[in-house]
């Protein structure tokens, strides 16, 4: 498949490059990438939830009346979970969501997100991302340029580009990361990934199927 490359400013250069068939044209997994995805999200959640249950509420055991005689169901206890403010029956207690996946399957899981944007013509080509000093103004200038200022956006560079991180962080919806970093989730939920040239050559490197 070929796409054109365009300029910081928008411009297309003219010339095409041919997207790798091994990273952006395999046969999409999609059992992999919701794999990946829900392994990402579990990931993100804190496990800090609790609630206490009837042996964990501070309050006396006396028995609250007597058992018999007074037309009401018996009662041992003010923390029964029957009653305002006693303890919780099965509530949630603190747990790690973490799994494991296979290092094989992510892979697939990538390549698969990349072969569906590809697919769908949402890969843009970017001939490089030169950013002197960290300014939005600037970051969003090249926004601009690619018409891209509303869309949710992931910028794929092949090494740290801290300026254009820092240019980049007040802005909704983008995204940067290195081939290196990139995640399923992160693929899946842009509407547009700007690929840097000089970063196909580390995406096929790192996920091209052998």
């Amino acid at each position: 498949m070929e796409i054109s490359v365009f300029n910081s400013k928008g411009q297309d250069t003219g010339r095409k490059v041919t997207l790798p068939e091994s990273v952006f044209g395999v046969e999409p997994n999609e059992h992999a990438m919701y794999l990946d995805v829900k392994q990402y999200l579990a990931n993100q959640r804190q496990g800090t939830h609790k609630s206490k249950e009837r042996a964990e509420i501070a309050g006396s055991t006396k028995k609250i009346k007597k058992q018999k005689g007074t037309g009401g169901a018996r009662a041992g206890s003010l923390k029964s979970p029957v009653f305002v403010g006693g303890g919780r029956v099965f509530g949630p207690k603190p747990r790690n969501y973490s799994f494991k996946l296979n290092k094989k399957l992510k892979a697939v899981a990538r390549l698969s997100a990349l072969s569906t944007l590809a697919k769908g013509d949402r890969v843009v080509m970017l001939d490089n991302l030169v950013i002197d000093t960290p300014r939005t103004k600037d970051f969003i200038a090249i926004l601009n340029g690619l018409n891209l200022t509303a869309k949710k956006t992931l910028v794929i560079t092949n090494e740290v580009n801290t300026n254009a991180v820092l240019s980049s962080r007040n802005v909704p919806k983008v995204k940067i990361a290195t081939a290196s970093g990139l995640t399923t989730y992160d693929l899946l939920n842009a509407d547009r990934v700007i690929c840097l040239e000089e970063s196909l050559s580390v995406l096929e490197e790192l996920y091209a199927t052998k």
